[in-house]
C-alpha cells in the first residue's frame, strides 16, 4: 500500500529499531534498581535525556518521559495548574487534540472557564482575538504548534510574549512539529511541550515533555517517585533510548526534509489542477504552513467515500486526525476554520512522510482526479 497518513504515525526507523533491540536484549535492567543492571539501564535513560535535550534545545532539567503525546498534553496541563492557583480561566484553541480538549472539559466541569479560540480562514489563531480574551484570572494557555490536519503553524513567538507579559503559564502540543519543523527558536516562548516518539519515526508508547524548570510544579499523583513525581510507572528503557535515537535524526535531516517536502506539495497540487473550480485547499503559505500535511476538500464528493476509493486503489489517506476517526461529527479543525454541513465532510486529509517520492505524489493525484471524474 501507498502510505500517506504520516501525520496520523510513522514506521519506526532502522536505526532506532536497533537501538530499541539492543536495549531490550542488553540493558533490560529497572532504571530505579539500586544494583549494576538497573544503573546501566538509568545511564541509558539519562543519556538519552541528554541526546533529546540537545536535539530540541532544551535544558535535560526539563525533559521528562511520558507513554506518549496525549499523556505527555495531561501531565503538562496538570502541572502548570499546580504552579497557579490565584485564577481559574485558561484559554485554548477550539481545534486542539483531544488529549488537551478532554482534560480542559473535565476542568470546565470542576469549575475552570474556558474560552475557545476558533481559526481564521487561513486556519490560524488571531491575535487580537487571544489578546482579548486574556482576562485577571487567565492562568494557562494551551495552544497547538503544528494543526494535524491541515498543517498550519501557529504564531506561537506572538502568543508566548503575550502571555509572559501576563503573567501566564503557556503549553503548547509539539506533537505534529517536534522533528519536522526546527522548534529551537520556540523554546523561550512556552512554559511547557510534548513529543510523540511515533511521529518522528520512533516506537509507538512513548514520548516526553519539557517543563520549564523555573515552573514551580507539583505532582498530580501523590507520592510518585519516577520521573521527579510527574508520572508513575516503570521507565521504557527500550523505547526510551529509541525515540532518542530518532529524534536526533529526525531533528539533523529537518531543512532537507522540509524542502523536499515542499517540492512534493508543489508537484501533488499541480497534478490536481483538472479539478480547479472543485477543489478547496485548506490551510496557510509560506512560514505559517508544514508542507508535509495537506488538507482538502472535493465540492460534492464526501471524504469518506474517498478515502474508501483511495484504500481501494491501494494509497493510505485519512479524513481527518486518528483519534477522531470513527466519529460522525466533521473535523474539528473544519469547525475551527467555519466551514460546517457538507463541506466539512468532504475534508480529507494527505501527509507525506521520508518514504514519499514524486511519482508516489503524481500517481495519487492522477488517480484522485480519476476518481472525481467517476463521481
Amino acid at each position: 500500500m501507498n502510505y500517506f497518513d504520516f501525520a496520523a504515525t510513522t514506521p519506526i526507523g532502522k536505526e532506532a529499531l536497533e537501538v530499541y533491540n539492543q536495549v531490550s536484549i542488553q540493558f533490560f535492567g529497572n532504571p530505579n534498581s539500586l544494583h549494576d543492571s538497573g544503573g546501566a539501564a538509568r545511564d541509558i535513560v539519562e543519556e538519552s535525556r541528554s541526546l533529546i535535550a540537545q536535539s530540541f534545545g532544551v535544558s535535560s532539567e526539563g525533559v521528562y518521559f511520558t507513554s506518549g503525546g496525549s499523556e505527555g498534553n495531561f501531565l503538562c496541563l496538570e502541572a502548570l495548574l499546580s504552579a497557579r492557583h490565584e485564577g481559574k480561566h485558561i484559554i485554548t484553541g477550539y481545534a486542539e487534540h483531544s488529549s488537551v480538549s478532554g482534560v480542559l472539559n473535565r476542568l470546565e466541569n470542576n469549575g475552570y472557564e474556558i474560552t475557545r479560540l476558533p481559526f481564521t480562514s487561513s486556519g490560524t489563531i488571531n491575535m487580537s482575538a487571544f489578546k482579548d480574551a486574556i482576562r485577571p484570572d487567565t492562568v494557562v494557555a494551551a495552544i497547538q504548534l503544528v494543526n494535524p490536519e491541515i498543517g498550519t503553524i501557529q504564531p506561537i513567538k506572538e502568543i508566548g510574549a503575550l502571555c509572559k507579559s501576563s503573567g501566564i503559564l503557556f503549553h503548547s502540543d509539539f506533537v505534529q512539529a517536534a522533528g519536522k519543523i526546527d522548534i529551537r527558536p520556540l523554546i523561550s516562548s512556552v512554559s511547557s511541550f510534548s513529543v510523540s516518539g511515533h511521529k518522528l519515526y520512533g516506537p509507538k508508547g512513548i514520548g516526553c515533555v519539557y517543563i520549564n524548570p523555573e515552573v514551580a510544579w507539583k505532582p498530580f499523583f501523590p507520592g510518585t517517585s519516577h520521573e521527579k513525581g510527574l508520572r508513575p510507572g516503570t521507565l521504557n528503557v527500550p523505547a526510551i533510548a529509541a525515540m532518542a535515537t530518532a529524534a536526533e535524526k529526525a531533528v539533523r535531516h529537518i531543512p532537507e526534509n522540509v524542502n523536499r517536502f515542499t517540492a512534493l506539495r508543489t508537484e501533488f497540487l499541480l497534478g490536481l489542477e483538472p479539478l480547479r473550480g472543485k477543489l478547496a485547499i485548506f490551510g496557510s503559505t509560506g512560514d505559517q504552513q508544514y508542507p508535509a500535511i495537506i488538507g482538502l476538500g472535493i465540492a460534492g464528493i464526501e471524504g469518506q467515500w474517498l478515502m474508501l476509493e483511495c484504500n481501494r486503489l491501494g494509497y493510505a489517506i485519512s479524513t481527518g486526525t486518528a483519534c477522531h476517526s470513527g466519529m460522525l461529527s466533521p473535523s474539528k479543525t473544519m469547525q475551527a476554520i467555519g466551514i460546517d454541513g457538507k463541506q466539512a465532510k468532504e475534508f480529507v486529509r494527505i501527509s507525506f512522510g521520508t518514504t514519499t517520492s514524486e511519482n508516489d505524489a503524481k500517481k495519487l493525484a492522477a488517480d484522485i482526479v480519476g476518481i472525481a471524474g467517476k463521481f
